[in-house]
């Protein structure tokens, strides 16, 4: 039986699944924005014949039976708005964007009055090396029918609960936590780098909490704020959103979103997995 699924954003995410899935009949197809500009369209295409995805127009993402939405945080609700009006009948919706539960609860009031069959679907770890058996969780009406369709293609997902907005606040409050530690260890070590006690900090961590390796830690966590930081930076806006819905202060969140924000804006490659070196050019940039 043949299954046409289709991503709208074709970054990380979209590309390491459609990397490694692997059915019969299955076709992949994407769009993606920058495929209307031709600075970038041509090495976007590039990437989707490597896969074997079929480049198409965003009228064309009606004849998907499955669609993965992979754009960023902010631009989710506007791309299920821009793209409601095309969906074919039962269209399963896979929102995979690091929204607040509101958030997605809007979105799914747009896709289900267009017919479509809206699915919460929250990616809970990075895209490499899994791809596409990333675990993930799914909530909303429609979660077990997005499991059904997606074991086949061997992608790992859970059923979080038959409401939408239960699988993007679960991502949310664990984002409280892993882009906050991000941010917190990046001021932490710059500092120690730049007053030259970073060993003896590393060694006070180590004998605290053995089961981290922190020198290791630390110069990840700066890996992935220098490259992906604008990302985080905008699911904070919505994991601090997440928390006001609750009633909570986002203290911590908010002040998570300039730091991560300032980091990718740098524009540097992280380089060798080194903390010192790393630190090194963080500093000699921020100065």
């Amino acid at each position: 039986m043949g299954l046409s699924l289709a991503f709208i954003g074709f970054g990380e995410a979209g590309q390491a699944f459609s990397s490694g899935m692997a059915h019969p009949g299955l076709t992949l197809s994407a769009y993606d924005i920058k495929l209307e500009d031709p600075a970038q369209a041509l090495a976007l295409r590039r990437e989707m014949n490597d896969r074997q995805v079929q480049a198409m127009t965003r009228a064309d993402l009606g004849r998907a039976e499955v669609i993965f939405c992979l754009v960023t945080a902010d631009q989710a609700l506007a791309a299920a708005k821009a793209v409601a009006p095309c969906l074919r009948r039962d269209t399963l919706w896979l929102d995979g964007n690091s929204c607040a539960p509101g958030t997605k609860r809007q979105a799914a009031a747009v896709i289900e009055a267009a017919g479509g069959r809206y699915v919460d679907l929250a990616i809970m770890a990075p895209v490499h090396p899994r791809r596409h058996r990333t675990p993930m969780l799914a909530s909303g009406p429609h979660a077990d029918a997005a499991s059904q369709v997606l074991a086949p293609l061997d992608m790992q997902v859970q059923i979080a609960g038959p409401v939408v907005g239960q699988a993007s606040s679960i991502k949310m409050m664990r984002s409280v936590i892993i882009k906050g530690f991000e941010a917190l260890t990046a001021e932490a070590f710059l500092a120690a780098r730049a007053a030259g006690v970073e060993e003896a900090v590393l060694a006070s961590l180590q004998a605290s909490d053995p089961g981290i390796n922190w020198a290791e830690r630390a110069s990840y966590n700066l890996d992935r704020m220098l490259v992906h930081g604008t990302r985080r930076a905008a699911e904070m806006i919505e994991v601090a959103a997440t928390l006001r819905e609750l009633g909570l202060p986002d203290r911590m969140a908010q002040a998570t979103i300039p730091w991560q924000a300032e980091l990718a804006a740098l524009r540097l490659d992280p380089g060798p997995d080194s903390l010192s070196q790393r630190a090194d050019m963080v500093l000699r940039a921020l100065r």
